[in-house]
């Protein structure tokens, strides 16, 4: 029986997207044994998957304490694994998959990372992609131990409880929401201000919506993030504030993973949260930042029901410059990324994908 460690630290999107890799895994060798190496505060978006066998959660307190991630070192070299693919490659993720001690270690080409792995890859240039960089650069690391893959179009998936499911109905009823409207989770912010769409333009994309459709808005935002909201409901119409459901919002994770669940679309920002509409397969309209490559995180792209705008879109020019100073420079840009520019397909996406039915 084989075994295999699987490394992704990273962010939520990350860690969904390398999910696949354990599900390619299972469906090639069903009687392999598959942990899944992620930070612990990605775990939401993994529990429940039957294609992973043992989570192995990399605690803060590792990046905190030599002794501590030594002794983290250590307790990975006993399970004594087969392969290990460390789509990471960092030098955490190096050291672990150094002490893994297994015959084959693969990952990506790094100038400081060669001596660790038995196989390096590249990553992907493929311009006709549709399943999208992030996906397309995961899969290149089964190649070493799967030739062919038998369904090289898997995405992502979240796995609820029917518990989580019921209690996230619940949840919608007591705030009288009874699913007569269709139900939109609206992104508002990202992981980061280089990543959030300015909320006054934000708040000019709900007054659209809602002088075009009726429907309701819930917010996806932690209880921290009380001011954003305030402010994003400063800029919005008397409309779109009668739309909106503030007192409902998810606690935790997973909670907010069973409310998504229960919306017929999901609207904002490109990131963790779009990328978990994907995988409760909800249609997902998402603002990418002007420095967030849309060719790797469009993932499913021949899925009209994912769909996605990025300021190049309507500005081809701004792909000139570096990513890095597009990150620097991601305020200025955003404030050129006017919502007039998507309302056409904005409307052609609710029109077909969330009130269709």
């Amino acid at each position: 029986m084989k075994k295999f460690l699987i490394i992704q630290q990273k962010m939520v999107g990350d860690v969904l997207a390398s999910t696949i890799l354990c599900e390619h895994l299972k469906s090639h060798y069903p009687e392999s044994e598959v942990h899944f190496l992620i930070n612990e505060n990605t775990r939401a978006v993994v529990d429940g998957n039957p294609y992973v066998d043992k989570i192995i959660l990399f605690e803060n307190r590792y990046r905190n304490s030599q002794l501590a991630f030594y002794r983290f070192l250590k307790s990975i070299k006993k399970e004594k694994y087969d392969v290990t693919i460390d789509v990471y490659c960092k030098l955490e993720s190096n050291l672990i998959s150094y002490f893994s001690r297994a015959d084959l270690r693969i990952s990506y080409k790094k100038w400081y990372s060669k001596f660790v792995y038995t196989h390096l890859f590249s990553y992907s240039k493929n311009k006709d992609t549709t399943l999208g960089y992030a996906i397309e650069n995961r899969l290149l690391l089964l190649t070493p131990i799967i030739k062919e893959l038998q369904k090289p179009n898997l995405a992502p998936k979240i796995y609820l409880l029917e518990k989580e499911v019921h209690l996230a109905k619940k949840t919608l009823a007591n705030h009288g929401i009874k699913k007569s409207k269709p139900v939109i989770m609206v992104g508002i912010l990202g992981s980061g201000q280089s990543k959030s769409y300015p909320l006054k333009y934000l708040a000019e994309t709900l007054d659209f919506i809602v002088q075009n459709f009726d429907v309701i808005f819930l917010l996806n935002y932690l209880p921290n993030q009380k001011e954003a909201v305030e402010e994003l409901l400063s800029f919005c119409s008397e409309k779109s504030k009668r739309a909106i459901n503030k007192k409902i919002f998810g606690r935790s994770l997973r909670a907010f993973i069973g409310l998504l669940s229960q919306c017929d679309g999901y609207i904002g920002n490109e990131g963790g949260a779009s990328n978990i509409s994907k995988a409760l397969d909800i249609p997902n309209f998402s603002i990418f930042s002007p420095w967030i490559s849309k060719q790797a995180w469009l993932t499913f792209n021949d899925n009209n029901a994912n769909q996605a705008v990025h300021l190049s879109d309507y500005n081809s020019d701004i792909l000139k410059i570096p990513a890095k100073y597009r990150k620097k420079n991601s305020l200025e840009l955003y404030k050129t990324f006017r919502p007039r520019f998507f309302k056409a397909q904005l409307r052609n996406f609710i029109e077909d994908y969330v009130i269709s039915d």
